[in-house]
């Protein structure tokens, strides 16, 4: 942040003048529209059918209750490769249309997918898991008191929906709309090949097509203070409200029996997420890769397969050991030093990957340049760049990035290890370090695999900043597809992003497992 902070300021004001006067206006207003967008979607679909499964019954429901989760496996960018291959106009859709009516290009209407109404579709789709779990998982702890007693005043159920179990609901509703808002802010797959202009594009077009690196970093400095603001607002706007169960009994809401109509229309409205956000890209994508001519077992995709899993392998390693390291910190010395360590191990998050690579490379591509200057002049060797032109940057970008997702897992399961255990621990001779190899780790061995799954299949999926960072001819499965569909060859971005959905599959399956066993 203070690289960023710093290159955006030394950069002088010719370049933010210009970038006010031209475009910097369209990226705030496209940025903004796109949050809006999304915010709304991912609520309306995530709220609604997490009140669905849990507060009512009909055919399915249970197998409701795992499918809403899949479509988070898809990275949004796949999404769009999938339906623009069947939207667009050369597409399956308009041509059929065309066939039947008899129509030409110019004698109809048609949505156009490549569009700003069509990047929000493909973020809400893949997007609206984030609120459905934490809504779902809101609705199941609240008691049959407050509801029951709203229906007793004289409230129908819309009306002690909306003016009791929401609220009741809000600080978990409000952090999933806030994760999807973060992953909307830092998408860069999908707004870019649908050409929607927003920070994210600005900030690669600045650093790469325009060679403008004060440019990059001032979008990048918007982009970062847009992202913080919205996390501070949030945080904010909650205050000091809390919610506490009335009473020691805590009775579980009935579900309703939904019968007839309405029993159809709750199967339609949930049926509808999981069709459009997951079966449906699978057939296209499966269809898609079998009439492309790539081989995903040539050595080039197996080039592509090695370099994704190293990064993803090192990447995954090294942050679930920075979030053992600042989890069990806080743990052995809480205190308000330990407190702003895990604080700011949980800022990465809310940064977008664009962001990350500028704050990485600005410093590390000086110090390389002094470097191989000074060495040049003292013992006439060239060291080129050490840093920026390694994968070790790249792994430090990710580790920024995904640090909070491990450390959450790591939190969550060091949670239920009570403190008596470590008191146990040290009264027999053990050491903190030893307490941590021979108690901690044992007992958190799931927390500790399911962090790492996590960060695994993130840093598969993330494209900004492996665009950004990647050394030379060191391509991944993401820059794969995103270059191929860059290039229309959509049959062809098909097949790398199969085995980057199937590989997102995996934690969703744990997921899955997880919902199933607390339904």
């Amino acid at each position: 942040m203070i690289a960023v902070a710093l290159a955006a300021l030394t950069g002088g004001t010719g370049t933010i003048t210009h970038l006010l006067e031209t475009v910097l206006p369209g990226y705030a207003a496209t940025t903004l529209t796109l949050v809006v967008l999304v915010a709304i979607g991912t609520f309306c679909l995530g709220v609604g059918s997490a009140w669905l499964v849990t507060m009512t019954r009909f055919p399915g429901v249970r197998l409701f209750e795992i499918a809403l989760i899949l479509p988070l496996a898809f990275p949004a960018y796949v999404l769009a490769y999938a339906y623009t291959f069947i939207l667009d106009h050369p597409g399956v859709v308009q041509s059929t249309l065309r066939d039947v009516t008899g129509w030409g290009p110019r004698d109809y209407w048609f949505p156009e997918i490549r569009s700003l109404p069509g990047a929000a579709l493909m973020l809400v789709l893949v997007l609206y898991p984030y609120v459905y779990l934490l809504a779902r998982a809101a609705f199941l702890q609240q008691s049959s008191g407050a509801f029951l007693a709203a229906r007793a005043l004289g409230k129908t159920s819309w009306q002690a929906f909306w003016r009791v179990s929401l609220p009741m609901a809000r600080p978990a509703i409000a952090s999933g709309v806030l994760l999807a808002i973060m992953e909307t802010i830092a998408d860069f797959g999908t707004v870019a090949y649908f050409g929607v202009q927003t920070f994210a594009t600005g900030i690669y077009t600045s650093w790469f097509s325009m060679a403008d690196r004060a440019g990059a970093a001032q979008l990048a400095l918007c982009l970062l203070s847009f992202a913080l603001t919205l996390a501070v607002i949030e945080r904010i706007s909650r205050g000091k409200a809390r919610y506490h169960q009335a009473g020691k009994h805590h009775a579980k809401m009935p579900p309703a029996q939904l019968k007839g109509a309405r029993a159809v229309l709750a199967w339609v409205l949930c049926s509808v997420p999981v069709v459009l956000g997951f079966l449906l890209p699978v057939v296209i994508l499966i269809n898609m890769g079998l009439e492309s001519e790539q081989d995903l077992f040539s050595r080039r995709y197996i080039g592509f397969l090695r370099n994704s899993v190293t990064l993803a392998g090192a990447a995954a390693m090294i942050t679930v050991c920075a979030a053992v390291c600042i989890g069990f910190y806080l743990r052995l010395r809480p205190g308000r030093l330990a407190s702003a360590a895990a604080y700011s191990a949980r800022l990465g998050y809310a940064v977008p990957g664009g962001v990350i690579a500028v704050g990485l490379m600005v410093p590390f591509a000086a110090f390389d340049n002094a470097l191989d200057a000074w060495m040049r002049a003292t013992f006439d060797i060239r060291t080129g760049l050490l840093i920026t032109g390694s994968i070790w940057l790249l792994v430090a970008a990710y580790m920024v990035r995904f640090l909070a997702a491990a450390l959450g897992a790591y939190e969550g399961g060091l949670s239920t290890v009570q403190a008596n255990i470590d008191a146990a621990a040290r009264s027999l001779g053990q050491t903190p370090l030893g307490m941590l190899r021979r108690v901690h780790l044992p007992i958190l061995t799931p927390s500790l695999l399911t962090a790492l799954l996590i960060v695994f299949v993130d840093v598969m999926k993330e494209l900004p900043a492996t665009l950004i960072m990647r050394p030379f001819n060191y391509d991944t499965l993401a820059v794969q597809a995103y270059r191929l569909a860059s290039d229309e060859r959509l049959e062809g971005a098909a097949v790398p992003s199969l085995v980057i959905m199937l590989v997102g599959l995996l934690p969703v399956i744990l997921i899955c497992r997880q919902v199933g066993r607390k339904g």
